[in-house]
């Protein structure tokens, strides 16, 4: 076996040993690559840590930093309320709501998780209290945070954004943003109507009583092999009575003021002067750190350490496979087909499957990269075939195998939840087998993008 197959195989060994057990991914290629750059290659280890992602690792803790405060502070739980505030009396306008929201917290650089764990228990509740179809609410939350998931500021867009750029690919962030959004809006809209969205439609002013709970008991979020969310049921007491008539969240303090600024600033900085999104980034959450250090000090701790590891790790291994000839082996496989419409669609449909089962943040850093060299060629449009990577890498996150299709699950009723996690599955094969083709289709092959 040559060093390249020995390479390949660890790779997938890396997402299998992941999916079936709690190990960091990101810790197993960090090994890997000292088996095959150290004992195997005697390569020294600044040749090893060349490929060490530093202006990425600055950005998933600068950004996952500063949600971290967002959330300590109340400004995220405050934004959910006052959304889900608006949808008293219009009982259509809640999934809708749901999937808007998500798209904001995961825009503004939370992780499709977070988002999914901060909104199931509310959406799910919902769901129960006005006889919406669960499955229905739970898809708008997870395709609505997909949808804001690559935004220029976000985790997911970080990570796709840097790897094109570093490539010397066509590098187009916003394209790439507006192209997840719609496609997962186009989604949210079938899944709508599917799901029993006309006779939400027929129902007017009910919405009444109490809101759910922001905070519903026995929601637990526990960090596992990939950077993923152990999810456990919610206790179903958000309908009861709340002894509180005036809610914590309800008032826009001071802290939570200049939270909202300093996201302003992240965003003008990062998309109309075009900083550097860590630097900006970890500076507003630095300057609001400062302000209140006594609130923050627990946001350093919260920290998405686990997806930092697991990108770090994973794009420092495939820089390693980069060195040892391993993408131009790759890169020459796939040149040998002689059909780039063929490639492209091949590799759609691998980060739809393998994502179904492992993490999309792991596959994203992985199979960009491959993809790499044979975009260069320039026979095809580099960007329709990011996005529709990107895109159907992400779209099965639904997936009960997932974090977030297993947070829709463990919020459901619990007399529904087998039938939850039935329809998901179901829905998720489909959506891993025509969600690839249909992003070929609209990305690629008319080369719009």
């Amino acid at each position: 076996m040559n060093i390249q197959i020995l390479s390949i195989a660890l790779l997938v060994g890396m997402f299998v040993i992941a999916t079936i057990q709690p190990i960091n991914m990101g810790a197993l290629a960090f090994a890997c690559a000292f088996v095959v750059g150290s004992l195997i290659m005697a390569m020294k280890p600044a040749e090893i840590f060349a490929g060490f992602p530093s202006d990425l690792f600055l950005t998933l803790v600068g950004i996952t930093y500063l949600f971290a405060i967002a959330q300590i502070n109340g400004t995220i739980d405050w934004l959910v309320e006052g959304a889900v505030k608006l949808v008293r009396g219009h009982v259509a306008w809640i999934p809708w709501v749901m999937f808007l929201v998500a798209a904001v917290i995961t825009g503004f650089g939370a992780l499709g998780p977070a988002a999914v764990a901060i909104l199931a228990p509310v959406a799910l509740g919902f769901a129960f209290q006005y006889r919406i179809n669960p499955v229905m609410m739970g898809l708008m939350v997870i395709h609505g945070a997909q949808a804001g998931g690559f935004s220029p500021i976000s985790v997911y867009g970080g990570i796709t954004n840097q790897i094109v750029e570093k490539a010397g690919l066509p590098f187009a962030p916003t394209s790439l943003f507006l192209s997840s959004f719609f496609f997962n809006l186009a989604i949210a809209v079938l899944v709508f109507f599917v799901f029993g969205g006309s006779k939400v439609l027929r129902k007017y002013s009910i919405a009444s009583g109490p809101l759910p709970d922001l905070h519903p008991e026995g929601v637990t979020q526990s960090i596992v092999g990939h950077g993923g969310t152990l999810a456990t049921p919610i206790s179903h007491h958000v309908f009861e009575e709340q002894a509180k008539n005036v809610s914590a969240l309800s008032g826009l303090t001071t802290e939570r003021l200049t939270t909202l600024i300093g996201l302003t600033a992240l965003a003008i900085g990062a998309l109309v002067f075009k900083f550097n999104v860590g630097l900006v980034a970890i500076t507003v959450a630095v300057a609001l750190a400062l302000l209140s250090p006594k609130t923050q000090k627990a946001a350093i701790d919260k920290v998405s350490w686990s997806t930092v590891l697991l990108i770090a790790g994973i794009i420092t291994y495939v820089g390693l496979m980069e060195k040892i000839g391993t993408i131009d082996y790759v890169a020459q496989g796939i040149s040998s087909l002689g059909m780039p419409l063929l490639v492209a669609l091949l590799l759609c449909f691998t980060g739809a499957i393998v994502s179904a089962f492992a993490s999309s943040t792991a596959l994203l850093g992985a199979i960009i990269p491959l993809a790499v060299p044979f975009l260069l060629q320039g026979q095809i449009s580099a960007i329709g075939v990011v996005a529709a990577i990107a895109i159907s890498t992400t779209i099965v996150d639904t997936s009960p195998f997932s974090t977030n299709g297993a947070l829709v699950v463990a919020n459901a009723q619990e007399a529904e939840r087998e039938g939850v996690l039935k329809t998901l599955l179901i829905y998720s094969a489909l959506i891993a087998i025509i969600g690839p083709v249909i992003a070929w289709l609209v990305f690629v092959v008319p080369g719009l993008v």
